[in-house]
């Protein structure tokens, strides 16, 4: 029998939706007393927080306590504070029911990483939008910088930058995921087979205000990524209310101007943000960027039913300045004036999450995107061009229940079909006409069944068992060298698992988890100017040992990894249209972390050292962070209406293969913020100390007066910068 296509199984899920939300009305039952205390992570009693249910609302009093009247069955609760909600959970209520809440004060959003089948694997660790600092402030990038976790940007402009993990050299996304999570459905980013790499995650359509928290995970652990999970997944977790604001910003070279408004009825979850941002940069060669973006989300409940519709258009635009050679004076900063970058993306998304009982839920989505790329750079070998147009569609069903009072199942199915068309690459002649060099039309499609179970076999002993099944079709169409096209409908298992002994904040020992899994990315099916087809899954094998204590206060947190990637044959050079063999790897990392969270706000050190290695050559895997340190901290309600943010981020030199070795890179942030008028204006000076290159790599090229062309280290110079920004609240 033929398997379903893509289209019929989104037909499948559309209807699901529209099926669940025809859930039938409650019975009518004697009123129950739904009533409890809201304390802070601290344990202190949190005063005026809000309370709503089904439409009825109560404020916590001087001891923190609250009392509302509810109708028996399946409930909404929801708790606010400064207007903004913090926690959301669904209730079975039979009878009066006395329910105590853990709020951590100030959070827009709760990102929960507890140990259970959505996030099995206790080295999860939850960042609230509190707790993190703006990447890049009236700047393209990332949004938000993740502790220990560095990103880099190849070229500068507006091409997307990559986090970058221990041992990892994430610059094109092959083995870091990045998704978003929206109503409980994981969209995610990675676009596989790039015109400019392979898993390639561009973040700059998102509005850094739109985002509650990031979770970051070892990505092979939980059964619930796929493709290009292999070190590591960081989740934006999408707020689903906004404060209504204006903000501008500015650093005397580039400005940004952004917006966002909610509903002034906080029962209605829903917003819609804008952010144009425009200028030329720091170096010599003017980037003349511009970039505009929109966003918005809207969540309804209906019955037992929450929809939300998530939606988002982006253009960009600059002229790049490009690699050049490091420590070299280079005039106009950039060998190659004609370099640029133009990318434009639109997404909608329509997610379900149906709540069967207090324990039970399934959740289904839907999504369709666009995506254009145009890309010319100079990498020492002359002018090229990548570029494409694809679509992207796709869906997921994810269900949940438990099996009994101690174990839960997880089940669910992942489909995606990425259409890359006029996947192109050009060089350009001496006339500066571009030639095509390689072109192809891709459609890639995945059907990932998945299932896991967790739960306590002792009360001290947790354990996880996941898999996931990934059946991945290629069809390859080559432009120009038709018998280079083909087919193929390849395959690959992963299994999870995970044991966990202790309990975090246990008197005496640590918690200690032991995880073992088999992870893989899709590589470029394209052979290019090569002779033959390399492989089409690459796959990991991934070792973890983890350790948390709580200590005089302190969470101290302690991870070992073993990582083994197989070959990559015939890998595709998104630069040169190439093939290359990347040769089978082995990566082993420690990092430790401490984190402490103080009255007034909170203080996190990390250290990581990673030795990453070619298993056949023994030679260190270039472009790899060997070691990477991060200090970050903050303190709110400070005199004067002050509050302040830092960090410090140290990137040790890098291998970048044939005997070179890159310099270090360190970054200092900083953010001072002001507020006036009872919080309605908010003034803030971010600034970045930066010193070294990003995009550190090797190419062969002459700059200046030099007559012949040589391989040394390139980047892209990291300049300090101060931004000076202005926000108005109309919601407080």
């Amino acid at each position: 029998m033929p398997l379903p296509s893509l289209n019929q199984i989104l037909a499948i899920f559309a209807f699901g939706i529209g099926l669940l939300l025809s859930g039938s009305a409650q019975a009518k039952a004697k009123d129950a007393q739904l009533s409890g205390v809201v304390r802070d992570q601290f344990g202190q009693p949190v005063i005026g927080a809000e309370i709503a249910v089904a439409g009825k609302m109560a404020l916590t009093d001087s001891s923190g306590s609250y009392s509302l009247t509810v109708v028996p069955g399946l409930v909404k609760l929801e708790v606010s504070l400064d207007k903004q909600t913090s926690f959301r959970i669904a209730l079975d209520v039979e009878q009066d029911r006395t329910f105590d809440i853990a709020l951590r004060k100030g959070d827009s959003v709760t990102v929960r990483a507890s140990e259970d089948a959505l996030t099995p694997d206790p080295s999860t660790q939850g960042f609230s939008r509190s707790d993190l600092i703006d990447a890049n402030p009236g700047r393209p990038g990332v949004p938000l910088s993740i502790p220990g976790y560095p990103t880099e940007t190849a070229s500068g402009g507006i091409k997307a930058p990559q986090y970058f993990a221990p041992g990892v050299a994430g610059d094109h996304g092959e083995p870091i995921a990045q998704f978003f999570q929206v109503g409980g459905f994981l969209f995610q980013n990675n676009l596989t087979a790039n015109a400019h790499g392979n898993g390639y995650a561009d973040p700059n359509f998102v509005i850094a205000s739109t985002v509650g928290g990031v979770l970051v995970d070892n990505a092979a652990y939980n059964a619930r990524y796929g493709d290009h999970s292999i070190n590591l997944a960081a989740t934006y977790d999408l707020k689903d209310r906004l404060s209504p604001f204006v903000q501008g910003a500015t650093d005397g070279r580039d400005g940004a101007i952004s917006a966002g408004w909610s509903p002034a009825n906080i029962s209605k979850r829903g917003w819609i943000a804008a952010e144009a941002l425009w200028g030329n940069g720091f170096l010599k060669r003017a980037e003349e960027r511009q970039q505009y973006k929109i966003n918005a989300s809207r969540t309804w409940d209906i019955g037992r039913h929450e929809l939300t519709a998530y939606g988002l258009g982006y253009y960009g635009f600059s002229r790049i300045p490009g690699l050049i050679p490091i420590n070299t004076f280079v005039p106009n900063d950039s060998i190659d004036l004609r370099q640029l970058d133009l990318t434009h993306t639109s997404l909608v998304l329509l997610a379900d999450h149906w709540q069967i009982s207090e324990k039970s839920a399934l959740t289904t989505g839907i999504y369709f995107r666009t995506y254009s790329l145009k890309l010319q750079s100079n990498f020492g070998d002359g002018l090229i061009r990548q570029s494409e147009f694809r679509t992207v569609q796709g869906g997921d069903v994810t269900y949940s229940n438990p099996l009994s009072r101690n174990w839960l199942l997880l089940a669910g199915l992942d489909t995606r079909r990425d259409a890359p068309r006029g996947l192109d690459l050009a060089k350009a002649d001496n006339a500066g006409q571009f030639q095509i060099a390689t072109s192809n039309d891709l459609t890639i499609t995945n059907i990932s069944p998945f299932a896991a179970v967790s739960g306590r076999i002792l009360p001290q002993f947790q354990a996880y068992l996941g898999l996931r099944r990934d059946q991945i079709r290629f069809d390859n169409r080559d432009n120009i060298q038709s018998a280079s096209s083909f087919n193929s409908w390849p395959g690959t298992t992963s299994p999870k698992i995970n044991l966990t002994f202790g309990r975090p904040n246990a008197s005496v020992f640590p918690q200690i988890a032991l995880s073992w899994a088999k992870a893989f990315h899709a590589n470029d099916p394209r052979i290019g100017d090569g002779s033959g087809r390399g492989d089409l899954i690459i796959q990991a094998r991934e070792y973890q040992l983890f350790a948390t204590k709580q200590v005089f206060g302190n969470e101290v947190r302690l991870t070992l990894a073993h990582i083994t990637n197989s070959a990559e044959l015939a890998k595709i050079d998104a630069d040169t249209g190439l093939q290359e063999n990347v040769g089978p790897s082995i990566n082993r990392f420690l990092t430790l972390a401490i984190r402490r969270r103080l009255s007034r706000g909170f203080l996190q050190i990390s250290w990581s050292a990673a030795d990453a290695r070619d298993r056949q050559l023994g030679e260190p895997i270039p472009e790899a962070p060997r070691t990477i340190i991060d200090a970050v901290g903050g303190l709110n309600q400070l005199p004067l209406g002050l509050a302040v943010k830092g960090e410090y981020e140290y990137v040790k030199a890098k291998p970048l293969g044939d005997g070179f070795t890159g310099v270090p890179l360190q970054e200092i942030r900083l953010a001072l913020t002001k507020s006036f008028v009872d919080g309605r204006w908010q003034v803030s000076v971010n600034g970045q100390l930066n010193n070294g290159y990003t995009g550190q790599t090797l190419e062969t090229l002459a700059v200046g007066n030099e007559t012949a062309a040589f391989e040394r280290p390139v980047g892209v110079p990291s300049r300090s910068y101060a931004v000076v920004s202005a926000n108005y609240s109309f919601g407080r």
